[in-house]
């Protein structure tokens, strides 16, 4: 069994959006997060989850890098009461080379390429893949745009 962080405590994903179950690695230029795909999942058809899916999955991996600034301070102290919003702002390159199935477990490799922080928002572009076992399902390179909300507690 692997041990690894729970990734609810880098994203504001939460069911039935949620689509990484744990961070395996991560540092301030790379991830890799690893998801079991479920029957019940919201991209889960005829037992297999779709193009969406995989590229969400490939979103939250990312997003990961980007909102442990938001989500950690420096030394580590968690930030509450923090609401962030982020989409994808590009897809670049995106090839898919194959679909997962319900039961199996995907790992998802990200490595940044740029960033931009200002006061309140980041933009980066990273280098992404999604992998079962050895077999390369995704790849593709993605803009994300995260920024930092007023929570209505504050």
């Amino acid at each position: 069994m692997k041990v690894g962080i729970d990734i609810q405590n880098y994203l504001p994903h939460r069911a039935p959006m949620l689509m990484v179950d744990l961070i395996l690695e991560i540092d301030s230029t790379s991830v890799e997060t690893e998801f079991l795909i479920k029957e019940d999942n919201i991209f889960v058809d005829n037992g297999i989850l779709i193009e969406a899916g995989l590229i969400e999955n490939t979103a939250q991996t990312c997003s990961s890098i980007v909102g442990k600034k938001y989500f950690f301070e420096d030394d580590g102290t968690e930030n509450e009461n923090v609401n962030v919003i982020g989409f994808i702002s590009a897809l670049k390159n995106l090839k898919i080379h194959a679909l997962p199935k319900v039961g199996d477990v995907i790992t998802t490799k990200a490595i940044l390429v740029s960033k931009f922080v200002g006061d309140d928002y980041t933009l980066c572009t990273m280098s992404c893949e999604s992998l079962l076992e050895d077999k390369k399902l995704l790849e593709c390179e993605i803009n994300l745009f995260i920024q930092k909300t007023i929570s209505a507690t504050t």
